[in-house]
């Protein structure tokens, strides 16, 4: 009887010993599924963070040359303001100059008309 007993109690355990392998293998199937989905989510993100790194260094590349051109355009029309501003000048500085020895010229005969009457004056 204590045998039977035992046979009963082992077949027990061993039906409870295997319904615990079963529940591993179980979590285990699971365990594996999950691991590929994340495997599967992890290579989409990878894939969507290097199209975006690309689409990035595309705008990027785009700003810069269109940076480039723009400053490239505004030198060359910066210095062709430079330049007419510097022409013009220099032809007002030449008008002026000779203005100005225009008047010195017409004030050193004024002057020298006034002192002749000055004289004139006097001897009189």
């Amino acid at each position: 009887m204590e045998q039977n007993y035992m046979e009963i109690l082992l077949e027990e355990m061993r039906g409870k010993f295997n319904l615990v392998l079963e529940g591993h293998a179980a979590l285990n199937a699971r365990i594996d599924g999950l691991d590929r989905k994340l495997d599967e989510k992890h290579d989409l993100t990878t894939l969507q963070i290097q199209a975006l790194k690309d689409r990035i260094d595309n705008v990027e590349q785009t700003l810069a040359t269109r940076i480039d051109s723009t400053e490239q355009t505004l030198t060359e029309r910066i210095d062709a303001v430079e330049s007419r501003l510097t022409t013009r000048i220099d032809s007002f500085e030449q008008n002026l100059t000779a203005h100005i020895d225009a008047v010195a010229t017409d004030l050193a005969a004024h002057r020298a008309d006034t002192e002749a009457h000055s004289r004139y004056l006097a001897r009189e």
